[in-house]
């Protein structure tokens, strides 16, 4: 099978995938059902380990945690067990640990967010952080990114970012829209009032996966941010912090970005999943790295954003509206080109390879 072949249609296809392959080298993908209250029912975190039962290094790859990126992660996951179904070797000394669709909501409904509005890397907050607050700029370009009305090719969107980059600047900008608000819960990154579903499984599961194993890599696949076809891996560590060099060593020095200093890639933000648990995992050296692979210019992918949004609220399931806003977010954040399929699986493959390396020295 080519890259492409791993892109599945839909989330229900995409898990069946995942649980079959898990099947044939003789994994059982442990199922955490997720709670919408709503008419979905059938909706599980599938989690899959491979190699040994007492790892001296485990690396987690987890997918889908802003829904609609899935499809991307979920592509890399299938490759990945793909090889040890033709074959390929276990890793003899580590683990790998695949969660499969940590937002099966959004996955399945083609949100970026889960039932409740959530963005879920914005819902890690500890106990003594309270859900409440925005970006300072936030409240005033509320009406801006969250209109009350359906979509509109008619609206000049394009325009209007355009011109609030340029009097906020990029940088400013992305962290007002993008940091993680708790006061419009219909709006865009909006982080909760309380653990969501998803991530209270998380919460308390995470130390399972992961085991008693002494190292820990988390690789949290995304996709959306960045050149079309590239990737950079986000970390949570500022420049000068000495792991810094070590994830230069082990990934390459031109793709790894750290959290603070120059031209930066992402933006800071509150609630994350990956600053939630190096906080959390203290009895392992636990790495987190948010590898973002890049898409579409950061003005559209926030335009789609900004079109479903409004669709899901607002508009009605069936009219050509809604439907364009939910085919324009799906491109964002899975191009149908094959090229680009073709350089993400492959390359997410190679970052897994690294990483398994550098893990079981």
């Amino acid at each position: 099978m080519s890259p492409p072949d791993w892109f599945s249609p839909s989330y229900e296809i995409a898990r069946r995938r995942f649980r079959e392959a898990a099947a044939a080298i003789g994994a059982v993908a442990e199922r955490y059902a997720v709670e919408t209250g709503g008419q979905d029912t059938n909706l599980t975190i599938d989690v899959v380990t491979v190699g040994s039962a007492a790892p001296r290094g485990v690396v987690i790859v987890s997918s889908g945690l802003h829904g609609v990126e899935g499809f991307f992660g979920s592509a890399i996951q299938l490759a990945w067990l793909a090889r040890l179904v033709g074959g390929a070797a276990p890793p003899a000394d580590g683990a790998v640990v695949l969660v499969h669709g940590l937002n099966p909501y959004g996955f399945a409904r083609l949100r970026r967010t889960d039932a409740g509005n959530v963005d879920l890397n914005r819902n890690f907050l500890d106990t003594d952080e309270a859900y409440d607050g925005a970006p300072a700029r936030y409240a005033a370009l509320d009406r801006f990114l969250n209109p009350t009305s359906p979509p509109s090719r008619a609206e000049p969107f394009t325009l209007k970012a355009l011109w609030y980059i340029r009097r906020f600047g990029l940088p400013a900008l992305k962290e007002a829209v993008a940091g993680g608000q708790y006061l419009f819960p219909r709006g865009l990154f909006f982080g909760g009032r309380g653990p969501a579903p998803s991530a209270q499984i998380v919460r308390r599961h995470l130390a399972t996966w992961v085991g008693s194993a002494p190292r820990v890599l988390h690789l949290d696949l995304h996709s959306g941010l960045g050149a079309h076809g590239g990737h950079r891996l986000l970390l949570l560590e500022s420049a000068d912090a000495p792991d810094v060099e070590w994830y230069r060593d082990t990934f390459g020095r031109d793709v790894v970005e750290p959290a603070a200093g120059g031209a930066r890639t992402a933006y800071a933000a509150s609630g994350t999943l990956g600053g939630w648990a190096q906080r959390h995992l203290r009895g392992t050296r636990y790495r987190f790295v948010n590898a973002e692979f890049g898409t579409y210019s950061i003005v559209r992918v926030l335009g789609a954003l900004r079109a479903e949004n409004r669709a899901h609220f607002f508009g009605r399931p069936g009219t050509a509206s809604y439907r364009q806003a939910k085919t324009e977010l799906l491109e964002c954040f899975c191009p149908r080109s094959h090229r680009w399929r073709e350089q993400v699986v492959k390359a997410g493959l190679a970052l897994l390879d690294r990483a398994v390396e550098a893990q079981t020295p």
